[in-house]
């Protein structure tokens, strides 16, 4: 991988000087100006994260020598790697050719296992809550409805944040949890599975929504908020009629706003609609490299036996469960980046071929 990675680089520092080169012509027009631009100032931010990650591998060798000398430094080193793994799952994400929305819409819904797939609903929820404060990202909830036993049989939230997409996006898909359940009197082991869906928040531009198109409800909302939020109709269900699709939010006490966030969940679902059109009009070969991932598949287990995740996708295990559900999702993230990376330019390989 670090071989692919040193030859885009290498690649991207002759595109740099040539820019630099263009941008110097003073008979450039202003759309030219911007143009070139652009593309210079998001070039020479990879270079930037190239050489952030080219530090931490310093740092990394820097304390696997200190060990040697003082087994107590075990804990540095480790979070030297951690920091590595943080930046180069930046740094493939910014490699890889997938349109950077910044913001994304996360649905989670209990799967099979009734009381404990809801629990695992949460403890999901909680795990990419606390990636995105690693990332230094909002959380914003849009909509749930909870079991009243700490477990959510359906939650939607917005992430805020720089690349989100890019990050996250490979998490669609069937999520599930081996272990066994705090009801389990016999101590067996229990399966059960939450589905996530990640979409981006996408704008009235790209996905314009035709207010004959919908229908929209009010009601009162449910679950915690507090007493204004649960005795006013501020709640809003919005049904799209061509598609049948329905969305809704009851996160804000004003009605107009909870509105909006349902409009923007509604967006991203037809946003997510096309996208499935153009895949299936494209080869099988092709719809895998683009990473719709199949939700009728399970892409993850979780098993708290052993101590284990496994990304089935790419069939890599790590033994750090408590860790992963705990926000730490760097190496799990880099290593789904890294297979799509290489898929791609595996493909492009293939076809300049031809």
């Amino acid at each position: 991988m670090i071989d692919i990675i040193d030859s885009a680089v290498k690649r991207i520092v002759e595109r740099v000087s040539e820019l630099e080169k263009e941008l110097a012509n003073s008979h450039l027009q202003p759309e030219q100006i911007k143009s070139l631009s652009v593309e210079y100032s998001n070039l020479k931010e990879i270079l930037y994260t190239y050489q952030q990650l080219q530090s931490a591998s310093e740092e990394i060798d820097f304390w696997q020598q200190a060990l040697q000398e003082d087994p107590t430094l075990e804990g540095e080193l480790e979070k030297a790697k951690r920091e590595y793994e943080r930046k180069m799952a930046q740094l493939i994400s910014q490699l890889l050719p997938t349109k950077d929305y910044n913001n994304v819409i996360v649905e989670i819904r209990a799967g099979t296992g009734g009381e404990e797939a809801a629990l695992f609903a949460s403890d999901l929820y909680r795990m990419y809550t606390r990636f995105a404060e690693r990332k230094g990202w909002e959380v914003e909830l849009y909509d749930f409805h909870d079991t009243g036993l700490g477990g959510f049989k359906e939650i939607v939230f917005l992430i805020k944040g720089r690349s989100a997409y890019k990050l996250l996006r490979l998490e669609s898909g069937v999520h599930r949890v081996q272990r066994i359940p705090v009801t389990e009197s016999s101590g067996r082991i229990h399966t059960s599975t939450a589905t996530v869906a990640v979409l981006p928040e996408v704008s009235d531009v790209e996905i314009h929504i035709d207010p004959k198109e919908i229908r929209v409800d009010t009601f009162k909302a449910s679950g915690h908020g507090g007493q204004y939020v649960n005795k006013t109709e501020s709640a809003v269900r919005i049904t799209h009629l061509p598609t049948g699709l329905i969305v809704s939010c009851q996160s804000e006490r004003s009605q107009h706003q909870n509105r909006e966030k349902a409009l923007s969940i509604l967006r991203a679902k037809l946003y997510e609609i096309e996208q499935e059109k153009i895949s299936t009009e494209l080869s099988q070969q092709r719809k895998n490299q683009i990473g719709n991932a199949e939700r009728s598949e399970k892409i993850r287990t979780y098993n708290f036996p052993q101590n284990r995740v496994t990304d089935h996708r790419i069939n890599y295990t790590i033994y750090r469960l408590k860790d992963v559900l705990d926000g730490d999702l760097d190496e799990l993230i880099t290593k789904l980046l890294e297979n799509e990376l290489v898929k791609q330019l595996t493909e492009k390989s293939l076809t300049s071929q031809r």
